[in-house]
């Protein structure tokens, strides 16, 4: 049993070891001061929910936050920003609040404030992006999806969620958490197929991507950096 517990001890060190160290590193330094941008999305999320469920808020919420794949392409854009922390009607806010709180924190402390919100957006509009492709597509064809899909509510942070747990794992190569996050998405999709499944999917591929593209970076500055100086 011993044994048994300290290869789990390790292999939980080698998996988390670096993440938790630097996250100590963060908080104990400021406190909740290192992640001002998660405090006010919570607030944000908050919020809103509150104001949708008011008799004057619902109408203003969805003509300022609300997409679907049936909007014209320019309305989406100017609503994605706000859609992001607009919480699903059908979903408990506690689980969104949860979520965003946990990893948005654990991300803006270890990747930044600028990866953080450059990440959700980016993985938010692959997800819109990809609903319009797909109901453009059609149910027959390959990733297709059917007509209804465009006019189902398309708001909420999971599909940053998703993104930015998949950028954090790749970071600290956590690889065993980042296959666990997208082979339960993969999973959702075969099991509950459905237009969030998806959108998830096309954001994990947008946070791969993203992350390929930072690492080449990183590569390319350490090269800068360790390249010796030519003497004159």
């Amino acid at each position: 049993m011993s044994g048994s517990g300290a290869r789990l001890r390790r292999a939980a060190y080698r998996e988390w070891g670096a993440l938790v160290a630097d996250l100590r590193i963060a908080f104990v330094r400021t406190g909740w001061r290192a992640v001002p941008l998660t405090l006010v999305s919570v607030l944000l999320i908050s919020v809103l929910q509150l104001v949708q469920h008011t008799a004057w808020g619902d109408d203003l919420v969805n003509r300022a936050g609300v997409v679907s794949a049936s909007l014209l392409w320019w309305k989406a854009l100017l609503r994605t920003p706000l859609s992001l922390f607009v919480p699903a009607l059908d979903l408990p806010m506690w689980g969104a609040l949860a979520q965003v709180l946990v990893v948005f924190g654990i991300a803006e402390a270890t990747l930044g404030k600028a990866r953080t919100l450059g990440i959700a957006y980016a993985a938010t509009l692959a997800g819109t992006t990809y609903a319009r492709w797909g109901v453009s597509r059609g149910p027959h064809a390959f990733l297709g999806l059917e007509p209804i899909d465009a006019f189902i509510r398309d708001t909420g942070p999971s599909a940053a969620v998703v993104a930015l747990a998949v950028c954090i794992a790749w970071r600290y190569r956590a690889w065993w958490t980042a296959g666990t996050v997208i082979g339960s998405m993969a999973l959702e999709v075969v099991l509950w197929p459905n237009l969030a499944g998806w959108e998830h999917l096309a954001a994990i591929a947008a946070a791969v991507g993203w992350c390929l593209v930072d690492d080449a970076l990183r590569r390319r500055r350490k090269r800068r950096t360790d390249r010796p100086a030519v003497a004159l």
